[in-house]
């Protein structure tokens, strides 16, 4: 079977639906293939148990880009954000720490800890919102090479190195802070509170590989504080109907602009004409041709699997080899036949339509990173929560709820055993560390989802399970991501391209990648 496209997405992912989305917008035959039944990649709602709807792998949105929300016109294909308006970190001795958006209330938990960091607060948001602002300059914007004296990088550095200058000498200095250091070195600066050190600086390990003392983490930190919701930095929200909410909104925009989406259509590789990528195989066979090939898969994948790596230079090869990707992250789900009763805020208020941290200290953090560190999942793992029933009632039957877990840290390499033999057993931890905090939750568990790094490899394709297609450190970040030299979302086979997290500007639902690896190819195209 062959078909001739203007442009041939391979992935379904978010990255994929908004790289398809534009490219259709403006005017192009585009294909997209997902292996899967569904669209969305990690990001996607499934009916796990009757009647119990599952983000089943991502489950929070605020990265996503506010323009790619009103250039597709998402909210009209059906996108809409219900806001998660507190974070609650309970602690072991039945104490905890509340903030949520009415502002004083914040202020007031945080003097019952230290007065002192509670007028330290105002001054660390401040800080954070001008960082936030400042790198968002660099999520929309194509990494400009400085190798090379092509005008238009030279300008693309000039213009850089302008909006970084503009930041005035003390912000330069924070945010060189913040690209160097650890999440908890830098919170140590601001904050004598070890609970609300952990909580922020919980920010700057999720889907990573490292502690909160590693350096680097900072960054990670910034990473997650960029989202933002109707203008509002560090604001973080749920997509109606879940993550696949999102998915559907993008794939919805993409057809209305033409685009064709195909699913359980597995690409098994790139075909490549005089060095000139021309189509794709699919594992049964068929084939599709198109001027463009664009991969949304991880740059593993996309480099060493969908082409024959003789095509490529030596040294991509060798950096992609080397391109940290190992998986931390894993997932548990649950069904649950009523509210979880937290023994520091009993009953059910407002709290629970929040989200939740078992993060009670700095320590607790780095003895959970020791444990992946050699090779063991965290007994006492880092859990971020949410209860998406709480939010949008049509994720559970009536009086049910469903319970979503975020576990740090899984390593996809376990020092002894499988992840097959041990998947329950992550299960159980998770569960035996949030029953110290909700003594009722043993009791009303109805069905339980355990998904490990190895897991998520094997479902939606992410090598190691890794839910950022690839560490966010410093080394891996801007013109060198994935690689030096390939940071523009080209390869060096003409006419074929990638889009995913493993490209700038990195990880989360952001969609960045996609919508600027389509700017480069219509750019290109012209």
């Amino acid at each position: 079977m062959s078909k001739a496209y203007d442009a041939i997405i391979i992935g379904a992912g978010h990255n994929g639906l908004v790289n398809a989305a534009y490219l259709a917008r403006a005017g192009k035959k585009v294909l997209v293939l997902e292996r899967r039944h569904l669209v969305g990649g990690a990001s996607v709602t499934e009916e796990i148990f009757p009647g119990f709807k599952f983000s089943v792998f991502s489950y929070v949105v605020s990265l996503f880009r506010p323009e790619i929300i009103r250039d597709l016109d998402l909210p009209k294909h059906g996108l809409t954000i219900l806001p998660l308006p507190s974070t609650l970190t309970p602690t072991p001795d039945g104490n905890y720490l509340y903030r949520d958006w009415d502002h004083f209330r914040t202020m007031r938990d945080i003097a019952r800890h230290s007065q002192r960091d509670a007028e330290a607060y105002d001054e660390y948001g401040r800080s954070m919102y001008f960082m936030a602002k400042a790198v968002k300059y660099m999520l929309g914007i194509t990494p400009p090479d400085p190798t090379t004296l092509h005008p238009k990088d030279l300008m693309g550095l000039a213009n850089l190195g302008k909006h970084i200058l503009g930041l005035g000498e003390e912000n330069i200095y924070l945010l060189t802070k913040l690209m160097t250091m650890s999440s908890a070195d830098f919170l140590e600066e601001w904050f004598e509170t070890d609970v609300l050190k952990a909580t922020l600086s919980s920010s700057g390990i999720i889907g990573t590989f490292l502690g909160p003392r590693s350096p680097g983490t900072a960054y990670v930190l910034l990473h997650h504080y960029m989202g933002e919701i109707d203008g509002s930095f560090r604001a973080w929200g749920f997509a109606k109907g879940g993550a696949g909410g999102i998915a559907n909104a993008i794939a919805n925009a993409a057809r209305e602009f033409g685009a064709e989406i195909r699913c359980n259509a597995p690409v098994a590789n790139v075909i490549v004409k005089n060095e000139t990528a021309t189509g794709v195989a699919l594992e049964n066979g068929d084939e599709y041709y198109g001027k463009v090939i664009v991969s949304s898969l991880d740059p593993k994948l996309t480099f060493l699997k969908l082409v024959d790596a003789s095509l490529l230079p030596d040294e991509l090869v060798t950096a992609i080899h080397r391109f940290n990707i190992r998986g931390s992250s894993a997932k548990v789900n649950l069904a649950l036949d009523t509210w979880p009763n937290w023994a520091c805020m009993p009953g059910n208020g407002p709290h629970l339509h929040g989200a939740f941290s078992i993060s009670p200290s700095l320590e607790y953090l780095e003895r959970a990173y020791d444990d992946a560190k050699y090779g063991n999942f965290s007994q006492k793992p880092y859990i971020d929560i949410i209860l998406p029933s709480m939010i949008d009632p049509d994720m559970a039957p009536p009086g049910k709820h469903v319970m979503s877990c975020f576990v740090q840290y899984a390593p996809y390499q376990l020092r002894e055993g499988t992840w097959e033999q041990k998947r329950e057993a992550l299960g159980e931890a998770v569960v035996n560390t949030l029953s110290e905090y909700i003594p009722n939750l043993k009791n009303i568990i109805l069905h339980r989802q355990v998904m490990t790094p190895w897991d998520i490899e094997q479902t939606v394709g992410l090598s190691q399970g890794n839910i950022f297609q690839g560490e966010l450190t410093l080394s891996q970040l801007f013109f060198l991501r994935p690689a030096a030299g390939w940071a523009k979302y080209r390869t060096p086979i003409r006419n074929y391209y990638h889009c995913g997290s493993g490209t700038h500007p990195g990880g989360g639902i952001t969609g960045a990648p996609g919508r600027l690896a389509a700017l480069e190819i219509l750019r290109e195209q012209k």
